[in-house]
């Protein structure tokens, strides 16, 4: 099932019957940074923003940064649209407990061409597809094809680690039988 998020409707959440998150779409063109805010909301966390970022103010924050995934997903993603002197002080982030997902996600980028990505849940149910262009990101979070549409499309995968050591321990294949398209082969 596709689901349209945010206010825009920009975001693209492919769901499986059940309700878990398969793929998230997010186009080069994403500009609702305000359906997705940033936690600025109580005095403690407008402290921190001004002591860890330089930002105008907690409002532009919010139309500047967009968190588009939950919490509890082991990959977060945030789009960030900053002013110029915009400024994030150095830092890293704490793992305070292990990511409990029962398959690795992992985010593709586009960075050149294009390429064509069919989402699939663990069990062979195609959900859709999208194509994603020079900007455009996709994360997945189950199955997934891809097709490379046009010469040196360029694409940049960030998945889950660590890598277990060989391609055939990394991934499980789906006997769905069917192309890039989705027809029976």
């Amino acid at each position: 099932m596709r689901e349209a998020l945010g206010n825009a409707g920009q975001v693209e959440a492919y769901r499986a019957a059940d309700g878990r998150l398969v793929g998230l779409y997010v186009p080069a063109t994403f500009t609702d940074y305000t359906s997705f805010p940033p936690f600025v909301d109580t005095p403690e966390e407008q402290a921190h923003l001004a002591q860890a970022y330089k930002v105008v103010s907690p409002q532009r924050e919010r139309e500047t940064k967009a968190h588009l995934t939950a919490d509890e997903l082991p990959l977060q993603i945030v789009v960030l649209n900053r002013d110029a002197g915009a400024y994030v002080r150095p830092h890293y982030h704490v793992n305070d407990r292990p990511a409990a997902s029962p398959t690795r996600h992992q985010i593709l980028v586009c960075q050149h061409g294009r390429v064509r990505v069919a989402l699939y849940t663990t069990e062979g149910d195609r959900l859709g597809r999208v194509v994603l262009r020079p900007g455009d990101l996709v994360l997945l979070c189950e199955g997934h094809s891809l097709e490379f549409l046009e010469p040196r499309t360029k694409v940049i995968e960030i998945k889950m680690g660590p890598f277990p050591g060989s391609d055939a321990a990394d991934k499980v294949d789906l006997d769905v039988d069917r192309g890039p398209l989705g027809e029976t082969v």
